[in-house]
């Protein structure tokens, strides 16, 4: 009974914060919350409130006083029983009523004001074809991808801060469904990003004491047909490569690098994390396919495909690469 009674208040508490919270957020970033196009929601030091919707450059829309910002910090503080203060500036965790990813800086960590950014999960996911239409990607490279997909070719979407290779990343799981529907995929992340419509699929998440490098091992025994790991960004990468080498092609993944080559080099670092013996050999079995992706004002959705490599052997000095 008092167990009942305890459940009920802690539930209140939270509806309450709940409501505090979604106050202080205000309308206007309410109204983005039920924009389905809204990816990405960004306030900066000057109180400047700015906005990134799929497949469009972000925009400037709007204001919030370093005051709110400091009490819905404080709330959703409060919601996870932590503190955020001049002593402990940082905030990470998600918001409670849709999971959308949240960082949050008080000064002095933030220089001037309070500074936060949201990211919100994928609601509408942006097909290989809306890229083509949106003259992100050109025909020849999505019939290249499509195909890659169909054969099981391993893919890594490599591009910078802010470049969309996660969006990317689900656009090409969208076409892991319409091409072969029956595949049972398995997903690893750090934060629940990636979209999927398969009908057999199964998610892991990392914590403080499972890492990525675990998750894959579990994995291992899901019998997944593909693995997708929402971004390598330590020395998981050598055991997602044995994983991919081994008995499950098709995967995807995205990593943070400036061109499709430096992605290769990127890979050898991160490799370098979990053994000190190069594994050029296994990156080139391993990878069959980099996709790199931009920032541009050439394009009005701001992104293109700039390059897709296919990658054939190491030689022993260098990785043999082709444009597909």
């Amino acid at each position: 009974m008092h167990g009942n009674h305890s459940d009920h208040a802690e539930l209140e508490r939270i509806r309450r914060l709940d409501e505090k919270l979604r106050r202080e957020l205000g309308p206007q970033i309410n109204a983005w919350f039920e924009d389905p196009t809204v990816i990405e929601i960004m306030l900066n030091n000057d109180g400047s409130l700015w906005v990134e919707r799929l497949g469009a450059k972000m925009t400037r829309e709007g204001s919030m006083s370093a005051s709110m910002a400091t009490a819905m910090m404080g709330t959703l503080a409060t919601i996870y029983k932590t503190i955020v203060n001049h002593d402990n500036p940082v905030l990470e965790c998600t918001l409670p009523f849709d999971g959308s990813r949240f960082e949050g800086v008080l000064p002095p960590v933030a220089s001037g004001g309070p500074a936060f950014a949201i990211r919100r999960p994928a609601i509408e996911i942006f097909t290989l074809a809306n890229y083509v239409e949106q003259g992100i990607l050109r025909e020849i490279q999505y019939r290249t991808l499509r195909d890659a997909i169909a054969n099981r070719k391993n893919i890594v979407v490599i591009g910078g801060t802010g470049s969309g290779k996660t969006t990317f990343v689900n656009a090409c799981i969208h076409e892991v469904k319409e091409v072969t529907p029956d595949n049972r995929v398995g997903i690893l992340e750090d934060t629940k990003e990636i979209q999927c419509i398969s009908e057999n699929h199964f998610r892991l998440l990392t914590t403080d004491v499972i890492d990525m490098t675990r998750l894959l091992k579990i994995t291992m025994r899901k019998r997944p047909d593909r693995i997708i790991v929402g971004e390598v960004r330590d020395g998981a990468a050598l055991a997602l490569l044995k994983a991919w080498n081994t008995g499950h092609p098709g995967g995807l993944s995205t990593i943070h690098a400036n061109s499709a080559k430096a992605g290769l080099s990127r890979l050898e670092q991160l490799v370098g994390e979990a053994t000190p013996t190069p594994q050029p050999r296994l990156i080139a079995e391993a990878i069959d396919i980099l996709v790199f992706i931009e920032k541009t004002p050439e394009t009005k959705a701001g992104r293109r495909i700039k390059e897709i490599l296919a990658v054939e052997d190491f030689d022993g000095t260098r990785y043999i690469t082709h444009p597909v």
